[in-house]
C-alpha cells in the first residue's frame, strides 16, 4: 500500500461542501467514487479542510492509501477523465508513509473576493460577494491588523462546531484593491488553522467596519467578548477560496 497526495481544484457552486454527506453531492464523494474502479475496491480520501457548501478551492489537498500500481501522472489523467469538469486534479504525488492531508498541515491560505461597486459582472456573481455600499479600505486594513497573531477566535466561530480550543494564529491578512463591477477586492489570509466559518465571519465583520457601522477598534471588543452574536454577519460562501495548504 502506498500513500498518495492529491492536489485538486473545484468550483464549489454545485456541491454540498467537501465532506461526504447524505443530503447532497460532496467533492469527497466524487473523488472517492472516481478512485474506486481504479483501485478495485472502495477508497476513503481525507481532505486538508472541510470546505462548506458553495466554497471553492484552488489548492485543496487530499490523501488516499492505495494498492494500485498506476504511476501518479497516469492516475491524475485517469481521474480527470471521469470527474466532472468543475473538479480537476492538478497533481498526484507519492507521499511519505504517515502523511495526512489534514493532520500534517501547518497552515492554510484562503482568499475572499468582494466586488465593491453598484453592479457586479455576470461572470463574477458566483465567485464574489457583491457589496454595493462604499468600503473604506483604510479602516478595513486597520481593523485587520487587530486580528493578527495568536487570539481566541470564539466570537468568529460558526455554530455546531465542537473543538478542543478556539485559539488560532493568523499570520497575515492582506488586501488587494479592486475597482469597478468586474475587478474584486481580494482578502488573502494565512493562519495555522481556522474554525468553522471563521474566515467568512471575519470578512463579514470587516465589511461592517468598512461601510462605517463600526470603528476598527470594535474588533478588539468582539474578540474579548468570545460571543458570536457580537461579530458581523457571515459572508456568503461563494466568495471564499481555499488557495493553498502549507506543510
Amino acid at each position: 500500500m502506498r500513500t498518495l497526495k492529491i492536489v485538486l481544484q473545484y468550483d464549489g457552486t454545485a456541491y454540498a461542501g467537501w465532506q461526504r454527506q447524505d443530503n447532497g453531492v460532496a467533492v469527497q464523494a466524487m473523488l472517492e467514487d472516481a478512485l474506486e474502479p481504479i483501485e478495485g475496491s472502495p477508497v476513503v480520501v481525507h481532505g486538508a479542510g472541510r470546505t462548506d457548501a458553495g466554497v471553492h478551492a484552488l489548492g485543496q489537498v487530499a490523501t488516499a492509501t492505495l494498492a494500485v500500481t498506476m504511476e501518479p501522472p497516469a492516475l491524475a489523467r485517469a481521474l480527470n477523465a471521469v470527474l466532472p469538469r468543475d473538479i480537476r486534479v492538478l497533481a498526484v504525488e507519492e507521499a511519505e508513509p504517515g502523511f495526512h492531508a489534514r493532520f500534517s498541515a501547518t497552515g492554510k491560505v484562503y482568499e475572499y473576493r468582494i466586488v465593491n461597486a453598484t453592479l457586479i459582472s455576470p461572470f463574477l456573481h458566483r465567485y464574489a460577494w457583491h457589496v454595493g455600499q462604499p468600503i473604506d479600505m483604510d479602516k478595513v486594513r486597520e481593523a485587520s491588523a487587530l486580528l493578527l497573531g495568536a487570539r481566541d477566535f470564539a466570537a468568529f466561530q460558526g455554530s455546531r462546531a465542537m473543538v478542543m480550543s478556539t485559539e488560532r494564529t493568523i499570520r497575515s491578512i492582506e488586501w488587494e484593491d479592486g475597482g469597478g463591477y468586474d475587478l474584486p477586492l481580494v482578502m488573502r489570509i494565512e493562519g495555522d488553522g481556522f474554525l468553522r466559518h471563521m474566515v467568512r465571519n471575519i470578512v463579514g465583520t470587516l465589511v461592517e467596519v468598512g461601510v462605517g457601522r463600526w470603528q476598527p477598534s470594535h474588533v478588539t471588543e468582539i474578540l474579548a467578548s468570545r460571543d458570536r452574536t457580537q461579530a458581523g454577519p457571515t459572508a456568503p460562501a461563494h466568495g471564499l477560496f481555499l488557495v493553498r495548504v502549507i506543510y
